[in-house]
């Protein structure tokens, strides 16, 4: 399918390895020209190198944490008249409701919801006025389905989605639109730092951690970033117009929901 986005110019967040990987490879793929950011310069580079081989596409890399005002300062200095933008960085650490204060609070809503708004309102504008933009979250399955030892996720990230209810109806007449994918287990760095913590905690070898965790999800195996990607292509596509302020799952039928 021809997603109609060639020569569009996306910046994607927390791209250099995981989910944003898979979602900056999808749209370079469509023809798509990137600003690729993350905290990490080398792994940064790295990928940036390898997606201008393939693909052919203009990629502009910015090494910064986009949960500060100075990273987020860098990143939009790259990234004026963006047409796409896809949100999205790691998750605060597990833990108990009696282990976190407001400090944890505020670390977890800076990484997890006021970067993403703040990112938004920056390059709203801009999409509005030209009549044409599309914003994708990456937020979590939590949102749905909440994960008591990710309490600090579960509320950020909860609290950008009720931002996000609003806001894109506020915008869509104008030919933007904003949803968020709410990925369930990948295949990523983070999938395999779960394993390892099953494996040391039950005494059993990852490959059988890993067995037990494929074991809850209906598909029977985790996710790749290149099946996340395609499902982000599309919605930064032209044929997404009309898919508005939607949560949309990629979890393998994890989460046992009739809606």
């Amino acid at each position: 399918m021809d997603l109609g986005i060639t020569g569009k110019k996306a910046l994607v967040c927390a791209s250099s390895k995981g989910l944003g990987l898979g979602c900056a490879e999808t749209l370079a793929e469509a023809g798509v020209d990137l600003v690729m950011n993350a905290r990490g310069s080398e792994a940064l580079e790295a990928a940036a190198a390898d997606i201008r081989a393939r693909f052919g596409v203009d990629v502009v890399t910015v090494a910064a944490d986009v949960s500060t005002p100075d990273g987020q300062d860098a990143v939009l200095a790259a990234s004026q008249g963006v047409d796409i933008l896809v949100t999205n960085a790691g998750g605060p650490p597990p833990g108990m409701w009696s282990d976190w204060d407001r400090d944890d609070f505020i670390k977890a809503l800076d990484a997890n919801m006021l970067a993403p708004i703040a990112l938004m309102k920056a390059l709203l504008p801009g999409m509005m006025e030209k009549g044409w933009g599309r914003v994708v979250n990456i937020t979590s399955v939590s949102v749905k389905s909440p994960i008591a030892v990710l309490g600090l996720s579960n509320s950020a990230r909860a609290g950008l989605t009720g931002y996000v209810a609003g806001t894109a109806r506020q915008v869509a007449g104008s030919g933007v639109t904003i949803n968020n994918l709410q990925p369930g287990i990948h295949a990523t760095d983070r999938a395999a730092s779960l394993d390892a913590g099953a494996s040391k905690a039950q005494g059993i070898s990852v490959e059988e951690a890993r067995k037990q965790r494929f074991a809850s999800i209906p598909a029977g195996r985790y996710g790749t970033r290149q099946e996340f990607g395609a499902a982000c292509a599309f919605l930064c596509s032209q044929h997404a117009g009309f898919m508005v302020g939607q949560n949309i799952l990629l979890d393998g039928g994890a989460t046992n929901a009739t809606m």
